[in-house]
Protein backbone atom coordinates (compact mmCIF):
# COMPACT_ATOMS: atom_id res chain seq x y z
CA UNK A 1 0.00 0.00 0.00
CA UNK A 2 1.33 3.40 -0.76
CA UNK A 3 0.65 6.46 1.59
CA UNK A 4 -2.31 7.61 -1.42
CA UNK A 5 -4.38 4.73 -0.13
CA UNK A 6 -7.94 5.59 1.20
CA UNK A 7 -9.41 3.40 4.03
CA UNK A 8 -12.76 2.27 3.64
CA UNK A 9 -13.91 1.07 7.13
CA UNK A 10 -17.18 -1.31 6.76
CA UNK A 11 -16.34 -1.51 2.80
CA UNK A 12 -18.85 -4.77 2.96
CA UNK A 13 -21.47 -2.70 4.14
CA UNK A 14 -24.67 -0.40 2.32
CA UNK A 15 -22.36 2.44 1.52
CA UNK A 16 -19.00 1.35 2.56
CA UNK A 17 -19.31 -1.11 -0.20
CA UNK A 18 -20.49 1.40 -2.72
CA UNK A 19 -17.87 4.40 -1.50
CA UNK A 20 -14.95 1.35 -2.35
CA UNK A 21 -16.80 1.21 -5.82
CA UNK A 22 -16.84 4.53 -6.38
CA UNK A 23 -12.97 5.27 -5.19
CA UNK A 24 -11.95 2.70 -7.35
CA UNK A 25 -13.98 3.95 -10.32
CA UNK A 26 -11.58 7.47 -9.64
CA UNK A 27 -8.15 5.45 -9.92
CA UNK A 28 -7.79 5.41 -5.96
CA UNK A 29 -6.14 2.96 -4.50
CA UNK A 30 -8.58 1.66 -1.97
CA UNK A 31 -8.00 -0.32 1.22
CA UNK A 32 -11.19 -2.56 2.32
CA UNK A 33 -11.58 -3.25 5.55
CA UNK A 34 -14.14 -5.42 7.44
CA UNK A 35 -14.43 -8.54 9.65
CA UNK A 36 -14.38 -10.83 6.02
CA UNK A 37 -12.33 -8.34 4.10
CA UNK A 38 -9.12 -8.55 2.68
CA UNK A 39 -7.63 -6.61 4.98
CA UNK A 40 -9.21 -8.05 8.46
CA UNK A 41 -10.84 -5.20 10.95
CA UNK A 42 -12.88 -5.94 13.67
CA UNK A 43 -13.88 -2.51 15.76
CA UNK A 44 -14.10 -4.16 18.90
CA UNK A 45 -10.17 -5.63 18.36
CA UNK A 46 -8.05 -2.85 18.24
CA UNK A 47 -4.92 -5.02 17.34
CA UNK A 48 -6.63 -4.93 13.58
CA UNK A 49 -6.21 -1.23 13.76
CA UNK A 50 -3.08 -0.21 12.90
CA UNK A 51 -2.53 -2.39 9.84
CA UNK A 52 -5.80 -1.28 8.90
CA UNK A 53 -4.35 2.15 9.10
CA UNK A 54 -1.15 2.17 8.41
CA UNK A 55 -0.47 3.89 5.17
CA UNK A 56 -3.20 5.49 4.34
CA UNK A 57 -4.07 9.22 3.07
CA UNK A 58 -8.22 8.72 4.27
CA UNK A 59 -10.16 6.99 5.54
CA UNK A 60 -13.97 6.41 5.74
CA UNK A 61 -15.04 5.54 8.97
CA UNK A 62 -18.82 3.56 9.48
CA UNK A 63 -19.23 3.38 13.15
CA UNK A 64 -20.11 0.35 15.24
CA UNK A 65 -23.36 1.01 16.64
CA UNK A 66 -24.19 0.85 20.03
CA UNK A 67 -20.23 1.37 20.75
CA UNK A 68 -17.93 4.39 21.53
CA UNK A 69 -15.07 3.11 19.42
CA UNK A 70 -14.77 6.26 17.10
CA UNK A 71 -13.36 8.57 19.43
CA UNK A 72 -10.18 5.87 20.05
CA UNK A 73 -9.67 5.07 16.32
CA UNK A 74 -9.92 8.89 15.49
CA UNK A 75 -6.81 9.45 17.62
CA UNK A 76 -5.03 6.25 16.34
CA UNK A 77 -5.46 7.76 13.02
CA UNK A 78 -4.10 11.01 13.91
CA UNK A 79 -1.00 8.97 15.36
CA UNK A 80 -0.79 7.40 12.39
CA UNK A 81 -0.67 10.31 9.90
CA UNK A 82 -4.09 10.13 8.20
CA UNK A 83 -4.81 13.58 6.77
CA UNK A 84 -8.56 12.91 6.53
CA UNK A 85 -11.67 11.17 8.10
CA UNK A 86 -15.29 11.32 6.49
CA UNK A 87 -17.56 9.67 8.97
CA UNK A 88 -20.88 8.43 8.60
CA UNK A 89 -23.55 9.92 11.25
CA UNK A 90 -26.98 10.07 11.06
CA UNK A 91 -29.79 12.49 10.89
CA UNK A 92 -31.38 13.81 14.09
CA UNK A 93 -27.99 13.81 15.98
CA UNK A 94 -28.41 17.64 17.10
CA UNK A 95 -32.10 18.10 16.70
CA UNK A 96 -34.34 17.51 20.04
CA UNK A 97 -36.89 15.07 20.35
CA UNK A 98 -35.84 13.27 16.52
CA UNK A 99 -34.21 10.25 19.35
CA UNK A 100 -32.70 9.16 22.24
CA UNK A 101 -29.13 10.61 22.48
CA UNK A 102 -28.61 8.27 25.17
CA UNK A 103 -29.77 4.91 23.13
CA UNK A 104 -26.62 2.81 22.12
CA UNK A 105 -26.95 4.26 18.35
CA UNK A 106 -27.04 7.88 19.70
CA UNK A 107 -24.34 7.50 21.99
CA UNK A 108 -22.53 6.47 19.39
CA UNK A 109 -23.16 9.25 16.95
CA UNK A 110 -23.05 12.19 19.29
CA UNK A 111 -19.87 10.65 20.36
CA UNK A 112 -18.90 9.88 17.10
CA UNK A 113 -18.72 13.42 15.56
CA UNK A 114 -17.52 14.96 18.93
CA UNK A 115 -14.60 13.30 18.31
CA UNK A 116 -13.97 13.71 15.01
CA UNK A 117 -14.55 17.54 15.55
CA UNK A 118 -12.05 17.69 18.44
CA UNK A 119 -9.47 15.69 16.57
CA UNK A 120 -6.26 17.08 15.20
CA UNK A 121 -7.36 15.14 11.48
CA UNK A 122 -9.77 17.43 8.92
CA UNK A 123 -13.11 15.88 8.90
CA UNK A 124 -16.05 15.65 6.67
CA UNK A 125 -19.55 14.34 8.66
CA UNK A 126 -22.31 13.01 7.01
CA UNK A 127 -25.54 12.69 8.38
CA UNK A 128 -28.27 10.65 5.69
CA UNK A 129 -31.93 10.04 6.67
CA UNK A 130 -33.34 6.43 6.22
CA UNK A 131 -32.23 4.67 3.09
CA UNK A 132 -34.26 3.96 0.59
CA UNK A 133 -32.08 0.95 0.13
CA UNK A 134 -33.58 -0.28 2.85
CA UNK A 135 -36.45 -1.58 1.01
CA UNK A 136 -34.23 -3.72 -0.77
CA UNK A 137 -31.19 -4.59 1.04
CA UNK A 138 -32.23 -4.01 4.72
CA UNK A 139 -34.72 -3.20 7.41
CA UNK A 140 -37.65 -3.55 5.11
CA UNK A 141 -36.77 -6.03 2.68
CA UNK A 142 -38.72 -8.86 4.12
CA UNK A 143 -41.67 -7.33 4.79
CA UNK A 144 -41.59 -6.28 1.12
CA UNK A 145 -41.21 -9.77 0.42
CA UNK A 146 -44.13 -10.25 2.58
CA UNK A 147 -46.13 -8.12 1.23
CA UNK A 148 -47.16 -5.97 4.28
CA UNK A 149 -44.57 -3.41 5.74
CA UNK A 150 -46.10 -3.31 9.61
CA UNK A 151 -44.51 -0.15 11.18
CA UNK A 152 -44.97 2.28 13.75
CA UNK A 153 -44.64 5.18 11.24
CA UNK A 154 -47.88 6.71 11.19
CA UNK A 155 -48.86 8.76 7.94
CA UNK A 156 -45.58 10.34 8.46
CA UNK A 157 -43.34 10.82 5.52
CA UNK A 158 -39.56 10.93 5.07
CA UNK A 159 -37.18 12.27 2.71
CA UNK A 160 -35.53 8.75 1.51
CA UNK A 161 -32.14 9.52 0.68
CA UNK A 162 -30.45 7.00 -2.04
CA UNK A 163 -27.21 5.21 -0.72
CA UNK A 164 -25.42 5.59 -4.12
CA UNK A 165 -26.02 9.64 -3.12
CA UNK A 166 -24.28 8.81 0.36
CA UNK A 167 -21.23 6.95 -1.69
CA UNK A 168 -20.82 10.00 -4.55
CA UNK A 169 -20.69 12.48 -1.36
CA UNK A 170 -18.39 10.51 0.99
CA UNK A 171 -15.98 9.41 -2.47
CA UNK A 172 -15.94 13.34 -3.25
CA UNK A 173 -15.32 14.41 0.10
CA UNK A 174 -12.08 12.00 0.22
CA UNK A 175 -10.97 12.57 -3.06
CA UNK A 176 -11.98 16.34 -3.65
CA UNK A 177 -10.60 20.07 -1.65
CA UNK A 178 -13.17 22.15 -0.48
CA UNK A 179 -15.16 19.81 1.91
CA UNK A 180 -13.39 19.85 5.31
CA UNK A 181 -15.04 20.80 8.37
CA UNK A 182 -18.40 20.57 6.82
CA UNK A 183 -21.20 18.49 7.97
CA UNK A 184 -23.85 17.69 5.03
CA UNK A 185 -27.29 16.72 5.61
CA UNK A 186 -28.35 14.09 3.51
CA UNK A 187 -32.00 13.29 1.80
CA UNK A 188 -33.87 12.80 -1.49
CA UNK A 189 -35.70 14.84 -3.17
CA UNK A 190 -38.97 14.70 -1.70
CA UNK A 191 -40.88 12.92 1.10
CA UNK A 192 -43.02 9.54 1.21
CA UNK A 193 -45.46 8.48 3.40
CA UNK A 194 -44.66 4.34 4.01
CA UNK A 195 -47.72 3.72 2.05
CA UNK A 196 -46.84 5.94 -0.87
CA UNK A 197 -43.28 4.28 -0.81
CA UNK A 198 -45.23 0.34 -1.07
CA UNK A 199 -47.80 1.72 -3.65
CA UNK A 200 -44.51 2.35 -5.84
CA UNK A 201 -42.68 -0.40 -5.32
CA UNK A 202 -45.77 -2.47 -6.18
CA UNK A 203 -46.65 -0.11 -9.46
CA UNK A 204 -42.67 -1.11 -10.78
CA UNK A 205 -42.73 -4.63 -9.21
CA UNK A 206 -46.29 -5.56 -9.79
CA UNK A 207 -45.87 -7.31 -6.21
CA UNK A 208 -49.22 -6.31 -3.98
CA UNK A 209 -47.40 -4.39 -0.73
CA UNK A 210 -49.44 -2.38 1.85
CA UNK A 211 -48.48 -0.66 4.39
CA UNK A 212 -50.15 -1.43 7.88
CA UNK A 213 -49.48 1.64 10.59
CA UNK A 214 -48.90 -0.10 13.86
CA UNK A 215 -49.39 1.20 17.49
CA UNK A 216 -45.44 1.40 19.32
CA UNK A 217 -46.61 -0.75 21.98
CA UNK A 218 -48.29 -3.26 18.94
CA UNK A 219 -45.31 -2.91 17.17
CA UNK A 220 -42.65 -3.88 19.65
CA UNK A 221 -45.05 -6.98 20.88
CA UNK A 222 -44.92 -8.08 17.52
CA UNK A 223 -40.92 -7.86 17.43
CA UNK A 224 -40.75 -9.42 20.81
CA UNK A 225 -43.47 -12.53 19.32
CA UNK A 226 -40.82 -12.73 16.65
CA UNK A 227 -37.98 -13.09 18.76
CA UNK A 228 -36.77 -9.80 19.53
CA UNK A 229 -34.95 -8.67 23.17
CA UNK A 230 -37.38 -6.39 24.34
CA UNK A 231 -34.96 -3.65 24.51
CA UNK A 232 -34.27 -4.04 20.87
CA UNK A 233 -37.91 -4.11 19.73
CA UNK A 234 -38.14 -0.67 21.57
CA UNK A 235 -35.56 1.01 20.15
CA UNK A 236 -36.37 0.44 16.51
CA UNK A 237 -39.95 1.52 17.55
CA UNK A 238 -38.17 5.05 18.85
CA UNK A 239 -36.29 5.27 15.76
CA UNK A 240 -39.36 4.83 13.58
CA UNK A 241 -41.14 7.38 15.97
CA UNK A 242 -39.42 10.44 14.11
CA UNK A 243 -41.37 9.57 11.05
CA UNK A 244 -44.46 9.13 12.70
CA UNK A 245 -43.80 12.75 14.47
CA UNK A 246 -43.27 14.18 11.33
CA UNK A 247 -39.18 14.85 11.68
CA UNK A 248 -37.87 13.10 9.09
CA UNK A 249 -40.05 14.46 6.01
CA UNK A 250 -37.98 17.94 5.63
CA UNK A 251 -36.03 17.89 2.73
CA UNK A 252 -31.86 18.20 3.03
CA UNK A 253 -29.66 20.14 0.50
CA UNK A 254 -26.13 18.18 1.43
CA UNK A 255 -26.17 16.01 -1.90
CA UNK A 256 -26.45 19.90 -4.06
CA UNK A 257 -24.13 21.29 -1.61
CA UNK A 258 -21.50 18.32 -1.55
CA UNK A 259 -21.82 17.51 -5.61
CA UNK A 260 -23.48 20.25 -7.27
CA UNK A 261 -26.23 17.77 -8.48
CA UNK A 262 -30.00 17.10 -7.07
CA UNK A 263 -30.22 13.70 -5.16
CA UNK A 264 -31.82 10.50 -6.32
CA UNK A 265 -35.25 10.42 -6.79
CA UNK A 266 -37.27 7.59 -4.79
CA UNK A 267 -38.58 6.13 -7.86
CA UNK A 268 -35.33 6.31 -10.01
CA UNK A 269 -33.88 3.40 -6.86
CA UNK A 270 -37.39 1.72 -6.79
CA UNK A 271 -36.75 0.76 -10.67
CA UNK A 272 -32.95 -0.06 -10.47
CA UNK A 273 -33.50 -1.95 -7.43
CA UNK A 274 -35.98 -4.12 -9.44
CA UNK A 275 -33.75 -4.36 -12.29
CA UNK A 276 -31.42 -5.50 -10.12
CA UNK A 277 -33.48 -8.43 -8.71
CA UNK A 278 -33.61 -6.81 -5.38
CA UNK A 279 -36.88 -8.19 -4.59
CA UNK A 280 -36.90 -11.93 -5.99
CA UNK A 281 -38.04 -14.22 -3.94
Amino acid sequence: MTMHSILVVGGTGKTGGRVAAGLRARGADVRVAARSADVRFDWNDRATWDAALDGVAAAYVVPLDGALLTRPFAERAARLGVGRLVLLSGRGVDVPGYGDPSSAVGRTHVDGEDAVRSGDVPWTILRPGWFAQNFSEGFFREAVLAGELRLPAGDGAASFVDAEDIADVAVAALTEDGHAGRTYELSGPRALTMAEAAAEISAVTGRKIRYVPLSPDEFVAELVEQGWPAGDAKEYADVVAAIRLGLDAHISDGVRHALGRDARDFTGFVREAARSGAWRA
